[in-house]
């Protein structure tokens, strides 16, 4: 069955500071986030009715516009208030939700500071961005051929909307050829993240991740390193080059969408689904479902 599209469902979305029917939350041809990637966005999930590290989300939307250049006109209480009231309109206990940020269509060009600044917050089902088949074996990745920028070239601290075209890029090209995703390394060659989530790795009991220098610092990812902490487990944050990955023995990556997923794969490097990234996962699994 084919899925139906994003633009052509029932519900609500939240649109600058009002409910309307969701096939009506409509922009301009003319927008500028459409021309100019003047867009910012954030990613949360809804596990039985409470939205998981809310106002860490809502922080960094607002700290994203600052970084692009503008200021989103409201405040970390209003967004959430919206939030809420977007998964009841929407009869959502457990969702995904998308709050977006952008420049209107008052100015063309690539100048824009006379811009409306709009926000949007749409929410729907969605279990799992992995099937629980690719979770359960592992998931597969090749190496992408783009990589992330530098910080002094790209506004990389923010959760921008432009960033993420490398991104479709590589994981299209990943399904292409039978992966799951698609590793990226940054501007210097070292380990990044995948297209859309953060990076592990485990060696002898010992948590490994990237310095998150040039790649977003994702709320996930800090709270798994919380998790592994509380559990006595050492992790370790820094730079990780290609020829390392040979010595891992688990892989894993985090993010809202992906949860904890483990690897199996990455180019010509194996990796077990082991005992370690098992426990991360049941460990992440209970935090957001308030189990125990």
């Amino acid at each position: 069955m084919t899925e139906r599209p994003f633009h052509d469902r029932d519900g609500f979305i939240w649109f600058d500071g009002q409910l309307v029917p969701h096939r009506d939350a409509n922009v301009h041809i003319l927008t500028h986030a459409l021309h100019y990637a003047s867009s910012v966005f954030e990613g949360q999930r809804a596990y039985d009715g409470e939205i998981f590290k809310l106002d860490e989300h809502s922080q960094r939307l607002i700290e994203s516009g600052r970084i692009l250049g503008f200021e989103v006109p409201w405040t970390v209480e209003q967004i959430n208030e919206a939030c809420y009231q977007v998964l009841k309109a929407n009869n959502l206990t457990s969702a995904y939700m998308r709050p977006v940020a952008w420049r209107g269509s008052e100015q063309m060009g690539v100048a824009a500071q006379k811009s409306k600044i709009h926000l949007a917050i749409a929410a729907w089902e969605w279990p799992s961005y992995f099937s629980p088949e690719a979770k359960l074996k592992g998931l597969r990745l090749c190496i992408a051929r783009y990589r992330r920028p530098a910080p002094y070239t790209a506004p990389t601290k923010s959760k921008a909307a432009g960033l993420y075209m490398i991104c479709t890029i590589s994981k299209h090209e990943a399904d292409a050829q039978g992966y799951n995703d698609a590793l990226m390394f940054d501007w210097r060659g070292q380990v990044a993240e995948a297209t859309g989530a953060n990076i592990f790795f485990v060696k002898d009991g010992v948590i490994h991740t990237p310095t998150p220098d040039c790649f977003l610092d994702g709320i996930t990812r800090r709270t798994v390193i919380g998790l592994a902490k509380q559990r006595g487990i050492e992790v370790i944050e820094r730079p990780i080059w290609p020829e390392e990955l040979e010595g891992f023995q688990q892989a894993f990556l985090t993010g809202t969408a992906a949860e904890v997923t483990p690897l199996s794969e990455i180019g010509p490097w194996n990796f077990e689904v082991g005992s370690l990234t098992q426990q991360i996962m049941k460990d992440y699994e209970d935090l957001v479902w308030r189990r125990g």
